[in-house]
Parts: C-alpha cells; structure tokens; sequence
C-alpha cells in the first residue's frame, strides 16, 4: 500500500511563493515517479510536473516557468514550488505516484493518489 499526504497549501497573496510538500510512505521514492496536478475550480485536473525515479523532471510547457519539482529522498518527500502565484493557480494540488517519462503530462500514469491540498491565491 502506497500512501500519500500533501500539505503547504492555504491562502497566498497574488505573487507570493509557495512549497507543497508530498510524504510518500510504503516504498522509497526511487520505486517510482511522482507527479503533481492541479484541479482548478470546475476545471480538469492537469498535470503541473513529475519526477521521476531517476530524478528526470518532466513540465508541459505552460509549467516551466513558475513550477520546480524536487525531491528529499532521505524523508520520502517530493516538494513543488510554486513562483510569482497568480490566481489561476487557485484550486486543488495532488500529488501521485506512478510513471512519467516526458512533458505530455496526459501520458502520465498514475496509481497511487493523496487527497489533495487546497490553495488559494487572492489579495
């Protein structure tokens, strides 16, 4: 069983900064890749970055500017940094663990996902 808890989210002012954090208990981070997505509200989930198990970072092009992805595998922790927060980036972030091998983040897979982390970005 795999599980996963993000936590950093809450209220940031427009062009604030933010770190998400994802613990990963049941396997070490280099079983697997993690990805983050990102649900605005009434909107599909997207994917926001991976990394993975080699430690290749993976971002569609929308995300390479504003959004890093790095782990701490001495505590089973991948992080994502979020810059320069605008209000679109309001909504639900999840972290998973499954594969990713490029940029097309519908490509993604994805078995295992946490609960979520609310956001909100707004003065």
């Amino acid at each position: 069983q795999v599980d996963l808890v993000e936590s950093g989210g809450g209220l940031v002012q427009p062009g604030g900064s933010l770190r998400l954090s994802c613990v990963v208990s049941g396997h070490t981070l280099s079983y697997f890749a993690i990805g983050w997505f990102h649900q605005a509200p009434g909107k599909e989930r997207e994917g926001v970055s991976c990394i993975s198990f080699d430690e290749s970072t993976y971002y569609p092009a929308s995300k390479k500017d504003r959004f890093t992805i790095s782990r701490e595998t001495a505590k089973n922790t991948v992080y994502l940094h979020i810059d320069k927060l605008k209000p679109e980036d309001t909504g639900v972030y999840y972290c998973a663990a499954g594969g990713c091998y490029s940029d097309y983040a519908p490509s993604w897979g994805m078995d295992y996902w946490g609960k979520g982390i609310r956001v909100t970005v707004s003065e």
